[in-house]
């Protein structure tokens, strides 16, 4: 497994003008796209703006905090984030495609002073030690071996007192998962650790966890209500996966909802503090 393969999973070459029909499609103009009408494509992680909305609550972010977003995928949540908190962003992600896709709609939406976009690896981050008072990654881990590393690195780049808020896929007690899902077309790019694994690499990286909880509960009605919203002849309200990953998208939604349902997966959340 390399960084390419992972890349490769995520990137197609052209998001951008798929993106942007995908908004003409909807009746929204992608010169004058709203943080509304980005959210069922640029929020790519489960429940999408739901889950955003959720962890920004768990954030004690302030005014002019600077916040890190590992994994920021085409931007979404770092725009969320600093829209309602009016801190500065910066996030880092390992495909070249999403960053240039996020900075373009960051600066459509006005808001390249508070957001800062740049390719990226978790595990040897490009910045000083004790840049941050907080970080938070959603659903990147998955992708990571090296957890422990991980969160090393995390603890590094905060500063003494920092948070981190994390939303990760768990491996549940039910078996092995089958592929393609959303974060991985084979095992060989797919990490999962438990929830208590993943509550000792925390402690072990120096972490004093605050909350941490498993949102299965949430995940599956919301799957509920999307699925009734298809059947209405509705879209569906997270459009993500299948804008990224077309041809493989179905496939992966339900093999993914089969492992929620059935155990195999765990969503959890955490906040915890350095």
């Amino acid at each position: 497994m390399t960084d390419v393969d992972i890349t490769r999973h995520y990137s197609s070459g052209d998001l951008l003008s798929l993106l942007n029909a995908a908004l003409s499609s909807d009746g929204v103009d992608p010169n004058h796209p709203t943080l509304e009408g980005l959210a069922p494509y640029d929020q790519f992680h489960g429940r999408g703006m739901d889950a955003t909305v959720e962890l920004a609550n768990l954030m004690p972010a302030r005014p002019n905090d600077a916040i890190l977003d590992v994994g920021s995928g085409i931007g979404g949540p770092a725009r969320y984030v600093a829209s309602r908190f009016g801190c500065r962003v910066t996030g880092i992600d390992l495909t070249p495609e999403f960053c240039e896709v996020a900075r373009h709609f960051t600066r459509l939406l006005g808001l390249d002073d508070r957001v800062t976009l740049e390719v990226g690896n978790a595990l040897s981050m490009p910045f000083g030690a004790a840049s941050f008072d907080g970080a938070y990654s959603i659903n990147v881990s998955m992708n990571i071996e090296d957890k422990a590393g991980f969160h090393r690195e995390i603890a590094r780049v905060l500063k003494r007192g920092g948070w981190v808020v994390l939303a990760e896929i768990a491996q549940g007690a039910g078996g092995d998962l089958e592929y393609p899902t959303p974060w991985a077309r084979t095992g060989a790019t797919s990490f999962l650790s438990t929830a208590d694994e993943t509550r000792e690499s925390l402690t072990a990286a120096g972490f004093d966890i605050v909350a941490m909880h498993d949102t299965r509960e949430q995940a599956l009605a919301y799957g509920a209500r999307a699925r009734a919203m298809v059947e209405r002849g509705e879209k569906p309200p997270h459009r993500a996966v299948q804008l990224i990953h077309r041809g493989i998208a179905q496939a992966a939604l339900g093999n993914s909802s089969s492992a929620l349902a059935d155990g195999r997966i765990v969503p959890i959340e955490i906040l915890a503090r350095k």
